[in-house]
Order: C-alpha cells, then sequence, then structure tokens
C-alpha cells in the first residue's frame, strides 16, 4: 500500500495507475459499450422510421461512438490528476497545462461532430431508400444536396464549437464582428454564393434533376450529380464535366429527357439513271413499310427533295416516341435495312458521286 502512496509527477502512483486502469477497461469495452448505446438510439428512431435496418444504424454509428466514448472517459480521468509540474511552462501566452486541457476538449468537438455526421447520413439513406421507391428522381437529388447543406452548416458549428471552448473565444462577439466584415467576405466569396443560390433556384425550379440528358452550350451529357457549387455531367465520351451551378440557371439548357418525341432523318442519294415511276415507287414503298416497321414510329415522311447534278435526293423524316440513344440508333439501323430492301427489289442503284447515305 506503500508503494500506492508514493507521489509520482505530482499524483501518487494509485492515482496514475486508476486513471490507466480506467482507460484500459474504456479501451477493452468501447465496442459492447458503443454497440449497447447505438442500440438505445437505435429504439428512438424506430418509433419514427418502422422500416430502419438495425444492422445498418448500428454498424453507421458503431465507430464515431466508440472513439467519442473512449474520449470522453480518458479526457474526463485525466481531468481528476494534478498536472505534472515537472512539465508545467510557459509558451509564448500560454502554458502546457492550458495546452493539453484545450487538446482534449478539441478531440471531444471533433470526434462528436463526426458523430453527428454519421446521423445525417443514416437519415439521408434511410430517407434516399424511400425515395428510390417512387418514380420521380427529383426527390433523390433534393435528399442529396440537402444531406451535404446540412454537412456544412454542421462543419461550421463544430468550428465555431471549437473557437468557443478549444480558443476562449468569444462567439457572440465573433458573430458580431462577421457581420461588419460580412460585406467583404461576401464580395471575395461572390462566386460561391452565386453558385449555392443558383443550386436552390434548380432545385425548385427543376430545370432538369439527376439522371437527366441534356446540352448546355456545347457539353451534352448525362447529369450525374448536383452539388452546392457545380453539377457534375457525364459526356459520351466518359469524361466528368463539373459546371458551376450559375452557369446552368443562366445558360440555355436544353433538357433531352423531356422530350416526348424525337425527330430523325435519312437521306439517300438515287442514281440519275433512275426513272419517274421506279422513284414514286421507291418512295410509296418505303413510306409503306415504315408505317409498319415499329409502333414506336409516330409519324414519316419520304418525298423527293431535290434533282442534283449526281443524282436524285430522297429525304425520310419520322418521329419516334423512344428517346434513349441506343435504341434510337438501332431503330434507325433497322430503316436503313429496310431502305436497302427496297432498293435492291426494285434494283434501283445509288448515285456514285454519293459518298454514303447520309
Amino acid at each position: 500500500m506503500d508503494f500506492l502512496e508514493k507521489i509520482y509527477l505530482d499524483n501518487t502512483i494509485g492515482q496514475w495507475l486508476t486513471v490507466a486502469g480506467v482507460i484500459l477497461l474504456a479501451l477493452l469495452l468501447k465496442k459492447y459499450v458503443s454497440r449497447y448505446l447505438a442500440s438505445l438510439l437505435y429504439r428512438m428512431v424506430y418509433k419514427t422510421w418502422k422500416s430502419v435496418d438495425k444492422k445498418s444504424f448500428v454498424d453507421l454509428l458503431l465507430a464515431p461512438l466508440q472513439w467519442f466514448v473512449l474520449t470522453l472517459i480518458a479526457v474526463f480521468s485525466i481531468d481528476k490528476l494534478n498536472f505534472p509540474s515537472a512539465l508545467f511552462f510557459n509558451l509564448y501566452r500560454i502554458n502546457t497545462q492550458l495546452i493539453f486541457e484545450r487538446t482534449g476538449i478539441t478531440v471531444i468537438v471533433l470526434v462528436f461532430t463526426w458523430l453527428q455526421l454519421r446521423l445525417i447520413d443514416f437519415i439521408s439513406l434511410v430517407l434516399e431508400s424511400k425515395a428510390s421507391l417512387t418514380e420521380d428522381k427529383s426527390d433523390d437529388q433534393l435528399i442529396v444536396f440537402f444531406r451535404d447543406f446540412l454537412k456544412v452548416i454542421l462543419g461550421i458549428i463544430g468550428f465555431l464549437l471549437l473557437l468557443k471552448f478549444t480558443f476562449g473565444q468569444n462567439i457572440g462577439n465573433l458573430l458580431t464582428g462577421l457581420s461588419i466584415v460580412g460585406a467583404a467576405l461576401a464580395l471575395a466569396a461572390k462566386e460561391s454564393l452565386e453558385n449555392i443560390i443558383a443550386s436552390f433556384i434548380i432545385f425548385f425550379d427543376k430545370p432538369f434533376k439527376t439522371g437527366d440528358d441534356l446540352t448546355i452550350q456545347s457539353i451534352t451529357g448525362n447529369v450525374e450529380r448536383i452539388g452546392l457549387r457545380s453539377t457534375k455531367i457525364r459526356t459520351a465520351d466518359k469524361t466528368l464535366v463539373s459546371v458551376p451551378n450559375k452557369q446552368m440557371v443562366d445558360s440555355i439548357v436544353d433538357n433531352l429527357s423531356m422530350r416526348t418525341e424525337r425527330r430523325d432523318s435519312i437521306i439517300i442519294e438515287l442514281s440519275q439513271k433512275t426513272n419517274s415511276s421506279d422513284v414514286k415507287k421507291a418512295i410509296e414503298t418505303i413510306k409503306s413499310n415504315l408505317q409498319q416497321l415499329s409502333p414506336a414510329l409516330i409519324s414519316n415522311a419520304v418525298y423527293l427533295k431535290e434533282i442534283t447534278k449526281t443524282g436524285l435526293q430522297i429525304h425520310i423524316e419520322y418521329l419516334t416516341s423512344i428517346t434513349p440513344v441506343v435504341q434510337i440508333e438501332s431503330l434507325k439501323q433497322n430503316i436503313q435495312l429496310q431502305i436497302k430492301e427496297i432498293l435492291e427489289e426494285l434494283k434501283i442503284e445509288l448515285s456514285f458521286a454519293a459518298d454514303k447515305v447520309n
């Protein structure tokens, strides 16, 4: 017992061992304690969302909850010890004891913020699973947007808590000071603020949504993500283009996915040797066959467009109810094969001067 009463670094060995034992016990039991706490939180969440999966909830919160419990116990245990005078010295205007205390508070705030971020992730996952059951994809992108927005707000709150408890700053005075320099900050971050405001306009006006095919200026592709600052568009070349949201709002956006019909055309050039009766027959046969080719074809027009020095130009124009590019190209291929078969049956030749069927 005398050994435990010996003083070492301004604390008895018994005190050092007690603190070390508590921290070691917390380290060994953190997983079980955290899982139990996560289960308690799950019961509270389950009252609101009956469809919440317990395993997903616990797995998402377990890691930050473990570190939060361990950090909390370690900081409060070490706080019971007397700070060793041998380690006490001043550094400029602060001392080492204050550095240790504020480091502990910083770790607690950071781990707690991490825990809150995981909660936001879980809530967004629950909402996304419900939103996936609906056909409208705008609610999916709205969830992702507000998830990122809440994370930014939470990060700002965490930063203010650090200023308050770690650096001892008065948040009220700080906010007052920020309001004074707010105009300068707004000017400095003018572009970022404009993009954030534009993102709200996109979500509430809904000119497009995630998954839509669109064209803006010279960019054509599929919208993969709408963020706070920019919209990510995947092009046909599989490159990912980031377009600032302000530009998405200010520019003319052609939403290809909103088309109810799609117009396409094919131009063939017949030989000058083709007589008028064969031309008429070819036009009538092509038009008749197109009407029976696919139910997706809404209407079509086949006519002799122009007589040139090189041949006779026949235009085939049609409207289709399908919009996916792959299906459009497949339909166009079938139409061209049908035209080729008709020309072969009628023994009509294409113009030798024409490079290809347009």
